[in-house]
C-alpha cells in the first residue's frame, strides 16, 4: 500500500479512536502519528521525543508517553519488550507479521518473516482448538559485530594469559 494511502488511513483511525474516546484530537497527537508512520525502525519513547524537539515539534514527553499508549491502544504501534527495561515501539498498521533477533550485547533489533512459522501457529491452533490471532517470537543472541568484538576480546585475554 503506497505510503501516503497508509498514512491518510492511520490518521483516520486514529480520529475514530479518539472520537469514539471522547479524547482531544490535538496537532501533537497527530504530528506523533505521522512521525511515527514516516520511520522504517523500532525506537524507543526517548528516542522518538529527542527525534520530534530535533525536528522542532512543540511535544513534551507526557505527551509522547501518552500518545504511544493511545496508538497502542488502537492497534496503531505495537509495543515490544526485548529483554531489557525500554520497551520498544513500531508501526503495526498493514505490516506484515514478523519476527525479531535481538542482541542481547549491544541491543540491535533485526526483523525476519518466515512462512513455516505461520504454518506452526496454524497446525498448533489447529492441534490444541485455538484461534490464535497472532504471535510474537524473539531470538536472542549476538549480532555479528558483537560476536567479532566478543572473539577478539577473548583472543586478546588469551593472549595476555599466555604471556604472564
Amino acid at each position: 500500500m503506497p505510503e501516503q494511502k497508509t498514512n491518510e488511513l492511520v490518521r483516520k483511525i486514529f480520529e475514530a479512536y479518539l472520537e469514539n474516546k471522547n479524547l482531544r484530537k490535538t496537532p501533537e497527537r497527530f504530528a506523533i502519528l505521522e512521525e511515527i508512520y514516516s520511520r522504517n525502525d523500532h525506537f524507543d519513547v526517548e528516542t522518538l521525543y529527542i527525534h520530534m524537539k530535533n525536528q522542532k515539534y512543540r511535544v513534551s514527553r507526557a505527551t509522547v508517553y501518552n500518545t504511544l499508549e493511545l496508538l497502542v491502544s488502537c492497534d496503531l504501534v505495537t509495543k515490544h519488550q526485548f529483554g531489557k527495561n525500554m520497551a520498544q515501539f513500531e508501526k503495526s498498521y498493514g505490516y506484515r507479521q514478523h519476527d525479531h533477533v535481538i542482541c542481547i550485547e549491544c541491543g540491535k533489533v533485526v526483523e525476519f518473516c518466515d512462512p513455516r512459522i505461520h504454518q506452526i501457529q496454524t497446525m498448533v491452533g489447529d492441534l490444541l482448538k485455538f484461534d490464535v490471532k497472532h504471535h510474537s517470537l524473539n531470538l536472542y543472541g549476538f549480532c555479528s559485530d558483537c560476536s567479532m568484538a566478543r572473539k577478539v576480546n577473548e583472543s586478546a585475554k588469551t593472549t595476555k594469559i599466555e604471556e604472564n
